[in-house]
This record gives structure tokens, sequence and C-alpha cells, in this order.
């Protein structure tokens, strides 16, 4: 939308507002603004971009102002919105017991293009895409900027289930802002699932975009589509990845989680609890997009070893990309699952003998990145500096975390960082810490963290199954499990210093106790429930 039609579509909605209130206006004043906000006793508000609050004027609404707007809109629809013919401008209203208007919600609808340039490459693969994210970071602006794409600039058929008009703005006409696409209008919201099914029905579309999926029959009619070969665009309620696996209404859409119980044999290769988490069957959607801030978003490009994972508690993160980034558009990479098989040949080889099945795969697979940005927390950054010019290592120091690849920390210092690895966690960024600023500590990590090891070293360990870390840590996280189902103290095998401290780490991470007891050889951890 070019700068004219926008201020045509803001003064649509200054046209509805009582005089008294447009006299308090201040001309621009509305550029930046997510809504207006009026209700009946209280002076109207104007909330920015920013999170900044502005009071309109110092009169307080009245019921005649109320009055004077809604004569001029649509009726109200069961969910209480109404809209402006011709503009993206959405009017929801607030009723009191009796089912009278006591406030109304102005939310400015605009349209916001180069919000998808960054992740037009897997836009363009054809695979159904699932946006999550909370309110207000851009779903649905992502999802009309995406129908406009794949209805004008790729030529398919594109068909929006535009429940409360929220897509393609209010009125029979649809906004320009979709393009060439159509729009199939949705009465109330629970008629959404039945559009959904209509539309693939009877109007053959190549791609159907629909915002907001929230109930188990609308996931159900989203994997009708997609089993059809309709790609799929939608968002749906949630702000991550792991928060959908937890829903079970909405769990269908990455593949459904059943419980399932191992037997002893891969209960102990796993080194976890006999009944655990495993996805049913494959996700409706390919890939989904968490949206952490309107310039910031993570993929999991393949969703469905993105669920394995996470109900594995296996590591993985997300690509993180950039809004205002500068990205060309890129072939899809090879499947991971396939560049672990093509390992797990080679060890085949190498060993001549079967690879048992459970072994530890996180451990070895990485996504391979050229160049890696560092954000460093109480590290001496001559010395890491020394060892990217040391190991001849295609990396930077950046000094927003934002930017980062993975963090590496010294652990003495972490309490005074929390605000940076809080920042760390929501951009799902690596943290590595070390104990001392020592070159040796500091080069140990930072070759963890770039996972700077040869192939036949990899070969070598996969070969052997796992080593006794890696043991030493299943049965770490085996007597977690236990905790969790009610255990109040679990006593594990004796380890040496380097292993116990590891465990340690990994029992605290999850919430529980331990402490060492016994002498020399026979120095062992206990786990326990903090009292």
């Amino acid at each position: 939308m070019n700068e004219l039609q926008f201020q045509s579509d803001i003064e649509k909605l200054i046209e509805i507002l009582p005089l008294r209130i447009k006299r308090n206006l201040e001309e621009g004043l509305l550029n930046d603004a997510i809504e207006i906000v009026l209700d009946i006793g209280r002076i109207p508000e104007i909330r920015l971009g920013n999170g900044k609050i502005l009071s309109i004027g110092n009169d307080n609404i009245t019921r005649e102002d109320l009055d004077f707007i809604t004569k001029q809109l649509p009726e109200f629809t069961h969910d209480n919105r109404s809209g402006i013919a011709g503009t993206l401008h959405r009017i929801s209203a607030i009723r009191n017991r009796q089912g009278n208007i006591v406030g109304l919600t102005c939310r400015i609808g605009r349209v916001v293009t180069g919000t998808i340039e960054c992740i037009r490459d897997f836009v363009v693969q054809n695979k159904s895409i699932l946006f999550l994210g909370r309110p207000g970071v851009g779903k649905t602006t992502k999802l009309r900027e995406i129908t406009r794409l794949m209805a004008d600039e790729l030529g398919k058929r594109v068909v929006v289930v535009d429940t409360s008009n929220e897509i393609a703005g209010d009125g029979d006409v649809a906004h320009h802002a979709i393009g060439k696409a159509r729009r199939m209008q949705v009465a109330q919201p629970e008629f959404q699932k039945d559009i959904m099914i209509e539309a693939v029905e009877n109007h053959t579309p190549e791609v159907i975009v629909v915002d907001e999926i929230g109930t188990e029959l609308e996931a159900a009619a989203a994997r009708t589509i997609a089993e059809r070969g309709v790609m799929l665009i939608a968002t749906a309620h949630g702000n991550t990845l792991d928060n959908l696996i937890k829903n079970p209404t909405l769990s269908d859409l990455i593949g459904g989680i059943d419980t399932v119980t191992l037997g002893d044999d891969e209960a102990k290769h796993r080194g976890c609890q006999k009944t655990v988490l495993e996805r049913q069957k494959q996700p409706t959607f390919d890939i989904v997009i968490e949206i952490i801030d309107r310039n910031t978003l993570a993929i999991y490009k393949d969703s469905a070893t993105a669920v394995d994972y996470i109900l594995r508690s296996w590591p993985i993160q997300p690509e993180i990309r950039k809004v205002d980034g500068n990205y060309k558009e890129k072939k899809p990479e090879t499947n991971i699952l396939k560049e672990v098989e093509k390992l797990e040949q080679k060890v085949q080889e190498a060993s001549k003998s079967p690879l048992s099945f459970g072994f530890n795969r996180q451990a070895y697979i990485k996504e391979n990145k050229k160049h890696k940005k560092i954000y460093i927390y109480a590290v001496s950054r001559s010395i890491v500096d020394k060892l990217i010019e040391r190991l001849d290592i295609d990396a930077t120091i950046v000094r927003n975390v934002e930017e980062a690849d993975f963090v590496i920390a010294h652990k003495n210092f972490a309490k005074g960082g929390t605000k940076i690895l809080s920042v760390a966690n929501e951009y799902r960024l690596p943290v590595f810490f070390v104990r001392t600023n020592s070159m040796s500590q500091i080069q140990r990590v930072l070759k963890e963290a770039l996972n700077l090891t040869q192939e036949n070293q990899e070969i070598q360990r996969l070969t052997n199954y796992k080593d006794s870390t890696e043991l030493a840590l299943d049965e770490t996280n085996a007597a977690i499990a236990k905790l969790s189902e009610g255990a109040e103290l679990v006593e594990l095998q004796p380890q040496d210093q380097h292993v116990r401290k590891l465990q340690h780490e990994l029992v605290e991470a999850h919430g529980f106790k331990s402490k060492s007891i016994g002498e020399g050889n026979n120095r062992r951890l206990q786990v326990f429930k903090d009292e």
C-alpha cells in the first residue's frame, strides 16, 4: 500500500469518529498507531507501535459517542467484530451483561511490504507453512503478503478463507492487498472449518490461506486440505512449536502426539523412561515459522524432524532470520536425516557390523554454516580473537546477542548476565560456558560450539556406539525421569570428577538437586528432589 492509499484508508476511519475526537487528532498522529481505544467513562486513547499510550483530549467517552460510531458500521458479527468497507481496519466491541456496547477497539489495518523477503526461498518451495506467534507480531500481515506473492507473481490459484474479514478487509470487494487471490468470507468463526473444505471442493485452489486455526475440527480440515495436495499457508494459536506440541487440540497440525511404551532394551538405549511421547504421522505443515518479534523469525525447515527432536529432548536450533536482513533465494538444503543415513552407512562400512540402533544423533547433526557470529559474555575477547585466527575459523564477534549464532559465557558470571542469557534463550541461541578465561578452556568450548572435529573421529566415536560420558549422561536422564514420576532419590553409578560435573549441571537444568557421595573410585551422585 502506498502512502496515498494509507492516508485514504486512515481518513475513512477518522470519518466515523465523533467530531470532538477528530478535533484532538493531530496530523500524522495515527501513522504509527496500532489501535484507538474508546471506553465509556474514560478518556479515549491511541496505542502506538512502540508501546506508548497517548490520550486524545480530556473528555470521557459517552454512550452517545459509541452510538455515533456503531450506526456508521455494518452489523457486528457473533464475535463482536465489524469493519469499514474497502479498508483493513477492524472495529471490535465490548458489551455489558445486557448486551449493550460499552467499549470499542478500532484496530488500524495497514499493508506492510517486505516482511517476507527473508523467507521468500521457503515460500516458493510449494510447501505448507504454519506461522506461530503472540498477537500483534504481524502474522496476518505476512499471510497477506504471501497471498499477493502467490497470486500475482507466481500466478497460482489462491483462495483466502477470511474469518471476520481479517485478511482482505471488510465489504464485498476484497482489499487490493491480496492481489488477484479470491476471498471466501466466513460469517461466524465456528463455520471456518466448513468454508475451508468448501474452498477445496468447489474452487480448485492450488493454495489456501487461513488465519488462526484454533480448534480440533479446523486442524482436521487443514489435514484434509494438505492430503489433497493443496499448499496451505496458515497461522495457529500458540507462540512456539513447543507450545503446539503440548496443545492436544492442535497437535495434529504437526503430526499428532501419542504415548508409546518402549521395551526394556530400547528404553535403556535411549536412556529414558519406558513411557515416551512419539509423533503419530506426517505433519500437516512441512515448515513451521515462529515470529519472535516483528523483525525476527525462527524457522524449522523440516517440521517432522523438529518435532521428533523436541519430543526426545534433543537439542535443535531453528534458523534465525531478520526481516531487514539480506537474503538470496537458495535451493532447499538436503534433508538432515538423509545426511545421518549417509554417515551411518560410512560407520557400518568402517566397522563391518550393524550400527546399534539407539546412538545419540544430536551430537553429530549440525547445520553447516560457513560464517559464524559469536557473542561473548565475561570471556576474554583477545583470546577468542587469537583462537579465531589460529584455528583459521570464518567467524566474527558481534556486539548484539540478537545477531549471534551462539553465545560463549563465563560460568562464574552467569547470574550477572541473566538478561543476555534470557535474550539468547528467546532467540533459540545455544549457550556454551567456560569456567576460566584460559586459552585452553576457551579453545575447547569454541571447538565444541563450532563442531571442529574430523569426520573420521566422528565415525570412530559412532562405531564405539556411546562413550562412557554419554552413557553416564543417559543414566542421569533416566534418573531425572524417575524423579519426575515420583521417586524421591536415585543413586547413579560411580564416575570421574569431569563426568560428575556434567551430571550435576544436567540435574540442575531440570530443576532437581544432586550431591556427590563415596570416596575415590566409588565417588558417585545422588539425585533427589528439592526439599
